[in-house]
């Protein structure tokens, strides 16, 4: 079992690693990178062109297509890794044997995009070190990192011992269904790991780079509740109860009131309630009608459910189940939950690589990164192999407005995050891991 630490604890216990010395390998990883800086930017430019909406397959596939062979030269094996029983596109991995024994690491980022074929937000506008495009730091930027740290270790001749695979999904931002299916290699390569890097956006805390070390999780929740019908001159009665309304309003204000704790939030995304109140096949839209003289029966609700550990997300759970069973007079409600991606929990080994990352920090001459408050990340892909390796997320460039019309990447990050991605690899790839 993985130890779980408290945030507090571990933010408690941070201390920044002595300063030290770069070996002749690391500096010139460095320089390597450095010296490389416009053809990232260039291959962002390139990538981000294509649209890579998770529902446009040929868009994922084609941005695949583009970095088989910058992998490859690499002397990386590629494999893609056809979904299309799962509704999406596929998966894209690359796969280098290393030294027998040594630490073997997961690199894991995305190919897809949030942003559809049919979204006004398209293009590539560079501005001196910003440049602005869909999914330039979600996460077409992270896949820049990667392959920028992985030439320079190739350069710097660190690779040749490396055991590294990288997964970079095609559905990250609408998983496949069945989702155990739609993540099934990401899993098992989890299991095959010693540690694991995520490469969405870097965290920045009080304008400083900050370390994930926990990431929490995300989940759904579906709420119904129905009543006897009749005139609304009988509300509140014995022979006509409260209505619909009346007991979805219950519930949910007892969920504002009874379920708080730290990092658990419970959204409520959309509701309906009339006579009748209808949830749309797409689970994204509700339907209703009604009069004011009507007592509503039926009323439907949708939300999200985030946690840090699975504890916390079966212990909220249950007390949103016993909230839901606790009926006002003349009502009946119903709640299904469903839990997707998984918490990523703060662990003594996570906290430990980002010790070992500050020590990279130091080397390089750079302040050490605190680690980064879980409420503030959502999900990711790399949430699915945290029960099984250690991990540290948030690996890929600083940016702003992800998700959104005006996503902005700092490309000078791109650099400064190769630079630590391979050093830390680098040293990684040196070690035995414990047992």
């Amino acid at each position: 079992m993985r130890f779980v630490l408290p945030m507090l604890a571990i933010a408690a216990s941070f201390a920044s690693p002595a300063a030290a010395q770069l070996t002749a390998p690391e500096q010139a990883i460095v320089e390597t990178v450095e010296s490389g800086f416009e053809r990232d930017a260039a291959l962002l430019e390139q990538i981000t062109l294509i649209n890579s909406g998770t529902h446009n397959h040929a868009g994922v596939k084609a941005v695949a297509d583009v970095l088989v062979p910058e992998f490859e030269a690499l002397g990386m094996t590629t494999e893609w890794i056809d979904q299309s029983a799962e509704g999406r596109a596929g998966h894209l991995f690359a796969r280098h044997e290393g030294t027998p024994g040594t630490t073997k690491m997961l690199l894991i980022g995305h190919l897809d995009t949030v942003f559809e074929p049919d979204f006004s937000f398209t293009g590539f506008v560079r501005e001196g070190d910003q440049a602005t495009g869909p999914d330039v730091v979600d996460d077409k930027g992270g896949v820049v990192v990667i392959l920028s740290a992985l030439r320079a270790m190739k350069a710097a001749g660190t690779l040749e011992g490396a055991n590294i695979v990288v997964a970079l999904t095609g559905d990250e931002e609408d998983a496949g269904e069945p989702l155990e299916a739609a993540r099934a290699d990401l899993i098992e390569a989890g299991k095959w790991a010693d540690v694991a890097l995520g490469f969405e956006g870097l965290s920045v805390l009080d304008g400083k780079d900050a370390g994930v070390i926990a990431r929490r999780s995300s989940g759904s929740w579906t709420l119904t509740t129905s009543a006897r019908s009749g005139h609304s001159s009988g509300i509140f009665s014995d022979h006509a109860g409260y209505g619909a309304i009346y007991e979805m309003v219950r519930i949910l204000d007892t969920f504002r009131r009874d379920l708080p704790e730290e990092n658990l939030t419970y959204n409520v995304g959309f509701m309906a309630g009339g006579t009748p109140a209808e949830l749309g096949e797409d689970g994204l839209s509700a339907t209703t009608s009604g009069k004011t003289n009507i007592i509503p029966s039926s009323a439907v609700a949708r939300g999200d459910l985030r946690a840090l550990t699975p504890e916390q997300n079966e212990r909220a759970a249950e007390k949103m189940r016993a909230i839901v069973a606790d009926h006002l007079p003349g009502t009946n409600a119903e709640i299904r939950i469903e839990f997707r991606y998984p918490p990523m929990a703060p662990t003594r080994g996570n906290a430990a690589l980002l010790d070992k990352l500050n020590a990279v920090n130091a080397d390089l001459g750079r302040e050490a990164m605190a680690p980064y408050p879980p409420s503030r990340r959502g999900a990711a892909d790399i949430s699915f192999v945290a029960p099984y390796v250690d991990g540290l997320a948030g690996m890929g460039p600083a940016g702003s407005g992800s998700h959104a019309k005006g996503e902005t990447v700092d490309l000078r990050s791109i650099p400064r995050q190769a630079q630590r991605t391979a050093i830390l690899v680098s040293r990684l790839a040196q070690e035995t891991p414990a047992k």
